[in-house]
Formats: C-alpha cells, sequence, structure tokens
C-alpha cells in the first residue's frame, strides 16, 4: 500500500467529489496518507479529514503565501490542535516562497522561523515548501539546527549537494510529479543518487500532475508514477519503492 507523504485532500478543488474520492482511495492502494495545512482555516480542515478517515494523517501550519496570518495566537492554535488531536504528526506547510511573493521576504522568515521552533518544542517534524529561495531556507535551518529539528523537503526541486545538504541536518527529500516530467534532469540525477532511506514519494494533489495525465486534476492515486520513476532510476522494483518508502514516512511521522 502507498504511502502518499503530502496530499491536499481539503483544497477547494475536491470540494464537489470529496467524499466519494476518499472512500475510493484504498481501493486504489492509497494505505497512508498526509493532509497538510497552508493557512489557519486548512489547518482546521486537516485537523477534520484525519479525525473522519482511519488513514488520514494531518500537520498543521501556515505555508509562506499565508505569512501574513501567523501571529502568537494561531501559533497557540496549532499548538492545541496538535495537543487535542494524536493523528496530527507534523507541522506544515512552511517555509519560503520568492516566486509569487503573497508576503514579504522578512515576515516569510520570521514566521517560517517561529514554526520550527514550535515543531522543535512539540517534538514534531516539519514540512518544508521552498521555491526559489534554497540559500534562505538553509541558512534559517542550520540557524535553528537541534537534536529535535527533523522534517521533510516536500517537492524537492533543488540539485544533489542541495538535498545532501538537507540530509545532514535530518531531513527526508520527497519527491512528487515533476521527477516524472521527461525534462527533468537534475531532479532524475538526485533521485537516482539520494539513498532509498532518505527518499518519500508524494502527489502535492491537486497541483503537479505527472505524465501521464498532464491537464488533470491530481489525485493521491497518481503516486505510483513517482514511485515508478524512482524504481527505473534506481534499478529497483516498483514494490521496494513503495515498501521502502512507506516505511520512512512512518518512521518521520512516528506512526506505528
Amino acid at each position: 500500500m502507498l504511502f502518499d507523504t503530502h496530499a491536499h485532500m481539503d483544497d477547494r478543488a475536491f470540494d464537489e467529489d470529496r467524499q466519494t474520492l476518499l472512500a475510493s482511495l484504498p481501493g486504489q492502494g492509497i494505505g497512508l496518507l498526509m493532509n497538510p495545512g497552508c493557512s489557519l482555516e486548512s489547518s482546521r480542515r486537516a485537523d477534520a479529514l484525519s479525525r473522519a478517515y482511519d488513514y488520514i494523517y494531518a500537520a498543521v501550519g501556515s505555508h509562506p503565501d499565508a505569512a501574513d496570518e501567523v501571529d502568537p495566537a494561531a501559533l497557540e492554535e496549532y499548538r492545541k490542535l496538535c495537543r487535542e488531536n494524536p493523528k496530527i504528526r507534523a507541522i506544515g506547510e512552511i517555509g519560503l516562497d520568492y516566486h509569487f511573493f503573497y508576503s514579504d521576504k522578512e515576515t516569510q522568515k520570521k514566521w517560517f522561523g517561529r514554526q520550527i521552533e514550535l515543531a522543535k518544542d512539540l517534538d514534531l517534524p516539519f514540512l518544508i515548501h521552498d521555491r526559489e529561495a534554497h540559500g534562505d531556507t538553509l541558512s534559517i535551518l542550520k540557524e535553528h539546527r537541534s537534536s529535535r529539528m527533523r522534517g521533510i523537503m516536500h517537492c524537492f526541486s533543488g540539485s544533489l549537494e542541495t538535498a545532501e545538504e538537507m540530509m545532514k541536518l535530518g531531513f527526508y527529500i520527497s519527491f512528487a510529479g515533476p521527477l516524472v516530467f521527461p525534462k527533468s534532469r537534475r531532479l532524475k540525477e538526485a533521485a537516482r543518487d539520494i539513498p532509498l532511506d532518505h527518499l518519500l514519494i508524494e502527489t502535492d494533489s491537486p497541483y503537479l500532475t505527472p505524465p501521464p495525465h498532464r491537464g488533470e486534476r491530481n489525485e493521491p492515486a497518481n503516486v505510483i508514477f513517482v514511485a515508478r520513476e524512482i524504481a527505473r532510476l534506481k534499478g529497483l522494483t516498483v514494490e521496494k519503492v513503495v515498501e521502502e518508502t512507506r516505511k520512512n514516512g512512518l518512521r518521520i511521522y512516528g506512526i506505528e
């Protein structure tokens, strides 16, 4: 059974058929799914989904695009949600986004750091969003480094060298649909060389749909295409990649 370690099933793209789709996913091979929050409101929805479906777990946090909404009260609500729901297993998705700049750099960096500290305080991993901000992301992680800091570089888009820096800091590297894109040569090289025991697979549904379903809404069942590409690149069986990435997901999220 596959573990989609990052899928936004609370997204409005699923509003018309969410219940039907979620009921069907175990039959499509999805055994576990992590639904991260991107804002206060989506974190509340992620919390509710994890309570409603046995195979869904949740993370709570504010994406860099929503950094303007974060304040001490928001952090306290995230802390409260984590304490009340044992199926919330991470803080996220948090990080930096220097592409759209819905929030300015300094605001993003401030609340990225504060949410890292929240994760450390709760002894939880965190999920990193890093778009066109590799240097500042690494700098902030090194600034907050401790034995309690760990997490996942979600939808990895960097080089092997960046991945190696992240692994030294205690992070797993998660690949999504872009790995399957024919022209993603640098990503394919990184996935080939990153040790299997540090790899995760995800869809980032409803975004980043891989071939052969480009142009359609992405769904968790498409995570198999990411597993197949990793298997091809590493010369392994798909079953081996599915098994090991599932184990890695269980380990980093502390799911027994």
